[in-house]
């Protein structure tokens, strides 16, 4: 698979979160560096400020050195419900890369994931094509 089959997994999981009017449906897919998948999450899957990434994180034996994290949102730069936010926890997973579909609109808080991502070294693509389909399950909020 490649990083639009990815992300597209990614897009196809925040479809499964439960429904939120105050939070953005997310999900998340961590892939090893041998290209194997790792873990997998999205938002509210286990507790109700559950983020997509957090759960996928939460899942793995740590030792992500070189994995990629697919994301459908970009990963959240500041939060109130939790003390770290996803970029935090991506950058201490070791993680080398993320790739997301659609930057985090100031809806609920300003999107600086990407810049805290990229400010410690990690590589960062954005695949704006599938935009359309990481908003779907997020209409009501737009």
């Amino acid at each position: 698979m490649d990083d639009l089959d990815w992300l597209g997994l990614a897009c196809d999981l925040a479809k499964l979160c439960p429904p939120s009017h105050t939070a953005f449906s997310v999900g998340a897919v961590i892939v090893g560096a041998d290209g194997r998948e790792v873990a997998r999450g999205f938002s509210r899957e286990s507790d109700p400020h559950d983020h997509a990434e957090e759960a996928a994180l939460a899942k793995t034996p740590g030792g992500l050195a070189g994995a990629t994290v697919y994301s459908s949102l970009e990963p959240c730069g500041h939060r109130a419900s939790r003390p770290r936010t996803c970029a935090e926890l991506i950058v201490a997973s070791s993680a080398r890369r993320v790739v997301f579909a659609w930057r985090e609109p100031a809806l609920f808080t300003e999107g600086t994931g990407a810049e805290i991502l990229a400010a410690a070294g990690i590589e960062l693509t954005e695949l704006p094509a599938l935009a359309a389909r990481a908003q779907e399950p997020n209409t009501h909020l737009l």
